[in-house]
C-alpha cells in the first residue's frame, strides 16, 4: 500500500465537505441524464469529436436530432482516440462512479453495454437522489432566463440566478421585448419603463430565492456611463427598439445603458453580479452547438474599471477565459474590494491552466475573495468529476505553497482550501 502523504490528507479534508456549486446550467426539472447521449452530447465531447474530423451531420444533422443511441454510436469511434484528454477522464470517472463501469477507455467494443446499463440505472427510481448523495452535493446554483417562472422545484437546493444576456444584448429585438412584457406586465419603450420592468424581475427572482445576477460578455463590450445625445434622444423618446446601428455604431451604448441599469438593481437588491468576460461568439460557424466560440486576448479588464469604481457596493465575481486575463484579474482583485476571482471558465478549465491560475490567486488575492470553482455543468453527473479534478489540484497547491513552502500545518491549509472551495460562496451568495 502506498504511504499516505500530507497532500493526500489535505485532499481528504477537502473531500469531506459537501459541494456547493455556485454556477451551473442544470435544468431543475430534468437534472440528471436519461441516456448516455445526454452525457456524451455535452459540448466538451461533441466539439472534440468535430475537431477530430467527425462530420457535423453525424452530430447535429440538419434534418433534426439523432436517436440518442445513434448519436453515441457516431461519437464513440472518434472519442476512443481522445483518452489523453481531461474531458474523457471526467466521463470515465462518472461512469465508474455512477454505473459501476469497470473499463478505463470507451471503445467500439464496450460502449453499447455501458449505454444499456446506464439507461437502466438512469430510469430506476431514486437515481437523481443517488447522484446527489454520491456527489455529496449540498446546493447547485442555476442559470435562469429572465422570464423563467421559477416554479416546480426546490429553490433551496436548486438556487435561482438571473441570467441577463438577452436583456443586455437583445432588448432591441421585438421577441425579447415581448418576453419581458409577458414576464413583468410592463411594455418597455423608454428608460423609466425599462427600470420598472427590471425592478419587477428582481422582485420576482429574489422572492424565489435568487442569490445572484449573471451575464457573459464579449471582448469588445465596455459598460460606459456616458451616452451621446443621439442615443439619449432615442431612449427619451421611447424608441429602445429602434436604436440605429448594426453591430457597431450606437447600439453598444444601448447595451451599456441596460447593463448599468442591472448593476443599479444589483446594488439595491444586494445581489452579486457575476461577470463572465471575453467570449467571442461564432468564431467557427461550422462547429457544433457551443463549439463555435473562443476567447479573445485583446480583451482587458480596464474596460470594467469605471464600473467597479461606480458600484463599490456591488460584489463582482469575475470569470475570464484567456490565461493572460488571469493576471489582470488577480491584480484587480488585489486592489478593488468588490472584485472577486471566480472559477476556471470553459477553455481555462483544464488542469494546466487551473494550476497556474490558482497558484497566482492563492499567492496574491485575499483568501476570502476567491470563489474557487464551479462546474458549469448541464447535468448533475458532471459535478462529481469536475470538482474532483479541482480538489486534487487545490490539495497539491496548498501542500506545495503552504505546508512545504511556508511550514503551515495541514489543518490550516485545509481551512484555507475550504474557504476557497465553498466558504466564500456561502458568504458572498448568502448560500
Amino acid at each position: 500500500m502506498p504511504t499516505e502523504t500530507a497532500a493526500d490528507r489535505i485532499l481528504s479534508g477537502l473531500e469531506a465537505a459537501p459541494i456547493l456549486d455556485p454556477h451551473s446550467h442544470i435544468n431543475p426539472h430534468a437534472p440528471t441524464s436519461e441516456t448516455l447521449a445526454d452525457i456524451l452530447g455535452y459540448h466538451y465531447y461533441t466539439e472534440l469529436a468535430r475537431s477530430s474530423g467527425l462530420a457535423k451531420e453525424q452530430i447535429e444533422p440538419s434534418a433534426g436530432p439523432l436517436d440518442p443511441k445513434q448519436l453515441v454510436a457516431n461519437l464513440v469511434p472518434t472519442l476512443e482516440r481522445l483518452d489523453n484528454t481531461v474531458q474523457v477522464s471526467w466521463f470515465t470517472e462518472l461512469a465508474q462512479t455512477f454505473f459501476g463501469w469497470e473499463h478505463e477507455c470507451l471503445t467500439r467494443d464496450n460502449w453499447e453495454a455501458l449505454y444499456d446499463e446506464s439507461a437502466k440505472q438512469m430510469a430506476a427510481p431514486g437515481y437523481t437522489d443517488r447522484v446527489i448523495k454520491q456527489t455529496n452535493l449540498e446546493k447547485v446554483f442555476l442559470t435562469n432566463d429572465f422570464d423563467d417562472p421559477l416554479d416546480g422545484f426546490d429553490t433551496d437546493f436548486y438556487v435561482p440566478c438571473l441570467r441577463t444576456d438577452d436583456l443586455v444584448f437583445k432588448l432591441h429585438t421585438p421577441e425579447v421585448r415581448e418576453r419581458l412584457a409577458k414576464a413583468t406586465g410592463v411594455e418597455v419603450g423608454d428608460a423609466d419603463s425599462l427600470r420598472a420592468a427590471i425592478r419587477k424581475l428582481f422582485e420576482h427572482f429574489t422572492a424565489k430565492g435568487a442569490r445572484a445576477c449573471a451575464i457573459s460578455l464579449p471582448p469588445w463590450f465596455e459598460p460606459s456611463a456616458g451616452y451621446d445625445s443621439t442615443i439619449a434622444r432615442h431612449i427619451a423618446a421611447g424608441e429602445l427598439g429602434h436604436v440605429p446601428g448594426e453591430d457597431g455604431e450606437l447600439r453598444p451604448e444601448l447595451y451599456s445603458f441596460v447593463f448599468r441599469t442591472l448593476a443599479e438593481h444589483c446594488r439595491e437588491f444586494g445581489l452579486p453580479f457575476d461577470l463572465m468576460i471575453g467570449v467571442n461568439r461564432n468564431v467557427y460557424p461550422d462547429g457544433v452547438h457551443q463549439g463555435r466560440d473562443l476567447y479573445d486576448s485583446r480583451c482587458s479588464l480596464k474596460q470594467y474599471a469605471d464600473l467597479f469604481n461606480a458600484f463599490p457596493e456591488v460584489t463582482f465575481p469575475v470569470s475570464v477565459l484567456a490565461p493572460t486575463l488571469n493576471q489582470e484579474l488577480v491584480s484587480y482583485a488585489w486592489i478593488f474590494p468588490n472584485v472577486v476571482t471566480s472559477g476556471h471558465w470553459w477553455y481555462s478549465n483544464i488542469p494546466a491552466h487551473i494550476a497556474n491560475d490558482l497558484r497566482a490567486r492563492l499567492q496574491a488575492v485575499p483568501g476570502d475573495k476567491q470563489i474557487g470553482y464551479y462546474s458549469d455543468a448541464y447535468k448533475l453527473e458532471f459535478v462529481l468529476p469536475k470538482f474532483a479534478m479541482y480538489r486534487r489540484i487545490l490539495a497539491k497547491e496548498l501542500f506545495a505553497e503552504y505546508c512545504e513552502g511556508r511550514g503551515w500545518g495541514e489543518e490550516r491549509a485545509v481551512e484555507l482550501g475550504l474557504k476557497v472551495l465553498r466558504g466564500n460562496s456561502e458568504r458572498l451568495f448568502r448560500g
